[in-house]
Order: C-alpha cells, then sequence, then structure tokens
C-alpha cells in the first residue's frame, strides 16, 4: 500500500515537472515575439501620431522614415547614443523604474504623477524630402483616473502645433474617460497650440465644449463628457511634459537649430 502511494506521488512529480519544463520553454520561445509585438504596437502609434501610416506597407518599412534620437534631459540635448542603450528598442517607461536610469520628481512638480522621469527620453523626427523639419514626435505619459495613460503627440515643424494624439495603453473607463481612444476627440487636437506667446504651456482640455469665438479656443479641447479626471489628467499630463521638467528646453534648442 506505501509502495503504491510512494509510485503515485513519484509519477505526479514527474509530471508536474515536465510540465513546468514546458511552460518554461514556450514562455521563452514566445517572449521574443510579444517584445516584438509590443515594439511594433508602438510603432504604429508613432506613426499614427505622424499621420503616415500605412496599413498595406510593412510596420519597419514605414518606420525606416523616421529618425529615432534620445534626449538627454541633464543637458536638454538630443544625442544619438549613450552607453549600452540600444536605440531601436529603448523603451523610456521601462528605464524610468531602472536603478541609475531615472531622476525622482519632487512631488509639487509631479502633476502628470509619474513618480520617476527617465534620464534619457526619446523623439522621433521626420523630415521632408528636402531635409527639413517637418515634425516630430514625442512620448508622454500622465495619469488619468484608474492608472497612467501612455501615448505619442507629434508636433508640427515650428515645434508648437500639434499634429496628431494616441495612445497605446490606458486604464480609462469604456465610454467615458475611455473616450480617449476617439477618432473624432483625437481629431480636435490637430491644429492647437500648446505654448501661449509668452512660451508658457496654454493647453487645456476644457470641462464642456470649446468657444470658438475665444482668443483661447487655440489652446483649448473638449472635455470628455463625464470624465472630468481623466480630461483633468490628460491636461496635467501635457503641462508636465511640456514644461520646464520636460521638453520645453530641447524643444528651444532644437528650434534654434532649425532656424540656422
Amino acid at each position: 500500500m506505501n509502495e503504491s502511494v510512494i509510485k503515485t506521488l513519484v509519477v505526479a512529480l514527474i509530471v508536474c515537472l515536465l510540465c513546468s519544463l514546458v511552460v518554461s520553454s514556450v514562455a521563452v520561445s514566445l517572449r521574443d515575439a510579444q517584445n516584438l509585438n509590443k515594439l511594433n504596437d508602438q510603432r504604429i502609434k508613432v506613426l499614427q501620431a505622424a499621420g503616415i501610416y500605412d496599413d498595406t506597407k510593412s510596420i519597419e518599412e514605414q518606420f525606416n522614415s523616421i529618425t529615432s534620437k534620445l534626449i538627454d534631459f541633464e543637458n536638454n540635448a538630443i544625442v544619438d547614443s549613450f552607453g549600452d542603450i540600444e536605440l531601436s528598442t529603448y523603451d523610456p517607461v521601462e528605464y524610468s523604474k531602472k536603478d541609475g536610469y531615472f531622476t525622482p520628481i519632487a512631488p509639487n512638480d509631479d502633476i502628470a504623477v509619474i513618480k520617476n522621469r527617465e534620464k534619457f527620453g526619446k523623439i522621433f523626427i521626420l523630415k521632408d524630402s528636402e531635409n527639413n523639419l517637418s515634425k516630430v514626435i514625442l512620448p508622454i505619459r500622465g495619469y488619468g483616473l484608474w492608472g497612467t495613460l501612455y501615448g505619442y503627440i507629434s508636433l508640427s515643424s515650428d515645434l508648437n502645433t500639434i499634429e496628431g494624439l494616441e495612445f497605446y495603453e490606458h486604464k480609462e473607463t469604456p465610454g467615458l474617460g475611455g473616450e480617449v481612444d476617439n477618432q473624432k476627440w483625437k481629431n480636435m487636437w490637430v491644429g492647437k497650440k500648446i505654448y501661449g506667446v509668452k512660451n508658457d504651456v496654454q493647453f487645456q482640455v476644457i470641462k464642456g465644449s470649446v468657444d470658438n469665438e475665444s482668443q483661447l479656443a487655440i489652446y483649448q479641447v473638449d472635455g470628455l463628457s463625464g470624465a472630468t479626471i481623466t480630461s483633468r489628467g490628460v491636461t496635467n499630463m501635457i503641462a508636465y511634459w511640456f514644461g520646464e521638467n520636460g521638453y520645453k528646453e530641447v524643444l528651444g534648442n532644437l528650434k534654434n537649430v532649425n532656424k540656422t
């Protein structure tokens, strides 16, 4: 009797070990494919934000028209490389959680509620046929109602006019805050300005509808119905990333270079 129980337990243990090995092997073999799918999903959002995505062409072929570079936030400079960072697969969000690669944000400055800012951001540059700056696409993120929204925003060559907006991940309520994915709402962003005449961030997602007769209309987008907190979170996200602690100075430096 005891011998029979022991044999049963041994067989069960062996089966468990074999199953664990199979599951582990499959997970490892799928990891590269999953990482590639994640990368391609983000690349599509970059292309869509830039307004150049074509679903009849390969993602890689289209992405070759865009130049990726790093943003050195400490020096407000655009650089081609740094240390062991692999530019093509570099994810600023991932590095904002890696020791030595992020800077904690003071609570009073953390209006987007992201806690840490990566030391190196990422910028995507699109040029025209004459090799002049056409658009830049920048990663943005900030806390909404239920979690952080992650996306990309593109600016025209004046580095102030919005050309497109896309989110690739969020936890907002469908039909309410989840309307950040509504194409009609995203289209409202196109042509809006971020900075005012004093070069301060003026853009806002307001409560209600924009009064097109107002002088401030160029900086405003309609609020999301029933999603006041999400709307405020998106406003704060733009205010942070285009403020002093975000892209403001590097965009100013890029604008000066673009003039020469």
